[in-house]
């Protein structure tokens, strides 16, 4: 029997968590075509400027960057197109009156593989923070980085 050695592929939002406050995360699945999946397990995609938005009561992420897959032929895909998340109707409606309100929006925070080989997003309800608010996130982030410091010595 030969054994496959899966990689964890966890490629990050880092700006999600420096822009806004997330209130509540959901996890979602995407609907991906082939050559997509398999830049995916490759670690090749950006989540940087990626945003969710509603179109006709389903929920797409935007702006996401999955490079072509290096083997593809002709039948390689976008890199920018939008893609459709999978939710449950419940999620889906909560989601929606949420994001109806003043302030919220929906951020992707990470792209991984599931158990099963299914690519997910964990997705984020979040509000955005002021410039002041990010100046704390960077004191605190600086604080904590002293105090290793010293308690290392």
């Amino acid at each position: 029997m030969k054994e496959e050695k899966e990689q964890n592929v966890h490629i990050k939002n880092k700006r999600a968590y420096f822009d806004f406050h997330i209130d509540d995360k959901f996890v979602a699945g995407i609907k991906l075509l082939g050559t997509e999946i398999k830049s995916i397990r490759q670690g090749k995609a950006n989540l940087t400027d990626s945003f969710c938005t509603f179109i006709n009561d389903n929920l797409y992420i935007r702006n996401l960057h999955i490079s072509e897959y290096s083997h593809g032929s002709f039948y390689n895909h976008e890199a920018k197109r939008d893609r459709v998340l999978l939710l449950q109707k419940k999620e889906l409606k909560k989601l929606k009156s949420r994001t109806e309100e003043k302030g919220f929006t929906i951020v992707p925070l990470t792209i991984f593989i599931s158990e099963r080989g299914f690519a997910k997003v964990e997705i984020g309800l979040a509000q955005g923070k002021k410039t002041f608010d990010k100046r704390e996130t960077m004191k605190e982030r600086d604080s904590k980085i002293e105090m290793d410091r010293v308690m290392k010595r």
